[in-house]
């Protein structure tokens, strides 16, 4: 953890709070985020670790699609996409961009980057999700990098704003929390004593349920690492990732900066938390080993089959991927709307 002083409470030159440097730090120019290696140059997601994972999200989509018997074509948007890697294997594993049914899949990456040139032009490249329309809208490690204020609690028990220079990373404490961010943190995360420190969830909350609004119909997830309420963190979780590795989070633009995500203050009506092992299972993807009696039936097959479970139990590990937790907000059709 960086060295905190006390002295000065109020922001001199150099000193911003942490929402405001990360901002910078990931998506101004020269961001993080915009740099061209994208995310995939510096850490292994879901995606990037099995086409199961996008296999398992394209059987999702066709499950949506089931609920929306009256819309033409089915929307899937990307949040967050990278470089599109998602959307762009959930496109492959469905012959010719349709679904079982029939039906076009309209593809979405939604992302403050730019396009990749080399992208598949049928998916459509823009900075917000697209308005009005039905079907799967996916965020996989979308919010963890939507910025948020770090607070600390000082020794008179107080949660103030912690600020950070953009230079070197070091912190100081800033003015008392206050207003809608006060309030935040008295419903989802309640001061744990002088030391203590949280992250103010109320942009990611904000961001989710703008997110959600732009689906006519259909179903709404975010995939995380995540904390519930009476078991969050009591120091944060704020970090950074550079090559594969955590490190000191600096926003100077040289790495990742993110913090888990409080996905039960997001969830909206109706919505279902699930453990990725438990949400990838439901989806057929177990990591169940192949019978040996294939091996001798047919050894091509059973080779592949082990292979494929390899991956499937990376997916699902417990202390791993599989400790990821899937936010699954459903959309009912708006009244007046025929989905």
């Amino acid at each position: 953890m960086a060295r905190v002083t006390t002295e000065a409470t109020d922001a001199p030159d150099g000193w911003i709070p942490w929402r405001k440097a990360t901002e910078r730090a990931l998506y101004g120019p020269g961001g993080f985020y915009r740099r061209p290696e994208g995310p995939a140059g510096h850490f292994r997601t879901s995606v990037h670790a099995s086409a199961l994972y996008a296999t398992a999200v394209a059987a999702l989509l066709a499950e949506t699609a089931q609920s929306l018997p009256g819309a033409p074509e089915i929307a899937f948007v990307d949040m967050g996409a990278g470089r599109g890697e998602l959307v762009t294997a959930v496109l492959a594993a469905l012959p010719g961009g349709r679904l079982p049914d029939g039906r076009a899949v309209r593809a979405w990456a939604v992302e403050r980057a730019g396009r990749p040139a080399d992208l598949d032009p049928r998916i459509g490249w823009t900075e917000r999700p697209p308005a009005g329309v039905s079907g799967l809208l996916f965020a996989n490690e979308w919010l963890d990098n939507v910025p948020v204020d770090v607070v600390e609690v000082d020794g008179a028990g107080d949660a103030r704003y912690v600020l950070v220079s953009g230079a070197d990373g070091e912190e100081r404490l800033g003015d008392p929390v206050s207003g809608a961010d006060a309030r935040w943190l008295e419903r989802w995360w309640p001061a744990a004593g002088p030391g203590s420190r949280a992250e103010i969830g109320r942009p990611r909350d904000e961001a989710w349920a703008a997110a959600v609004a732009t689906l006519d119909a259909g179903l709404a997830v975010a995939v995380d690492y995540a904390h519930h309420a009476g078991a969050r963190p009591p120091f944060g979780t704020l970090t950074g990732f550079r090559g594969g590795r955590e490190v000191r989070p600096v926003p100077d633009g040289s790495c990742d900066i993110t913090a888990h995500v409080a996905l039960d203050a997001c969830a909206g009506p109706g919505a279902e938390l699930v453990s990725q092992r438990e949400a990838l299972h439901r989806l057929g993807v177990s990591g169940a080993r192949p019978p040996l009696a294939l091996a001798t039936s047919d050894p091509t097959a059973y080779v592949r089959a082990l292979a494929s479970a390899g991956e499937a139990a990376e997916l699902t590990a417990r202390g791993g991927l599989g400790d990821f937790t899937w936010l699954l907000q459903p959309v009912p059709p708006r009244a007046g709307r025929d989905a």
